[in-house]
């Protein structure tokens, strides 16, 4: 496998997940996580998600900005990235990933008071890949617990970021 390969695998898993949980810290010291509707961006090491301004999110993130975000597929995969988030107030990059579903959440579209991106940049990322579907998978586990053997792991990489 080439050094590109498993960030390609991650972008792929990414591109495959599109609801992300986006994990913050609290001011208590919790962990808490969150569905995010990940952006239509390539992704260069950078996810986008739409957010407003007062949120929970957006002060833990100014708060302690490390954050994880992870993914899963229907396909069977999973990525866990972490990374530093921002709050970022640039109409132009809105408008960029603005798409006509944030209107549910995000009733005056661009207009909307409050309206803000988070830029989460990763550092790192690690994903397993089953080969098979989640039935074959199951089976697999259950055989392998039966006799008393560990179970395929499919693709497993850790990938570190610039």
């Amino acid at each position: 496998m080439t050094d590109d390969e498993p960030r390609t695998k991650v972008t792929e898993l990414i591109r495959d997940g599109r609801i992300g949980m986006l994990t913050t810290m609290t001011a208590e010291g919790r962990h808490l996580s969150r569905p995010m509707g990940l952006q239509e961006a390539e992704f260069d090491g950078d996810l986008w998600f739409f957010a407003y301004e007062d949120s929970a999110k957006v002060a833990q993130i100014r708060a302690n900005p490390q954050v994880n975000v992870s993914f899963a597929t229907a396909k069977n995969a999973w990525v866990s990235l972490s990374g530093t988030a921002e709050v970022v107030h640039d109409r132009a990059k809105a408008a960029d990933l603005w798409n006509p579903f944030l209107k549910a959440w995000f009733p005056d579209g661009l207009d909307t008071a409050g309206l803000t991106l988070i830029k989460v940049h990763a550092e790192s990322a690690e994903y397993w890949d089953s080969p098979h579907g989640r039935v074959v998978t199951l089976i697999q586990y259950g055989t392998a617990a039966l006799l008393h053997k560990q179970p395929p792991t499919g693709d497993n990489q850790s990938v570190e970021f610039p």
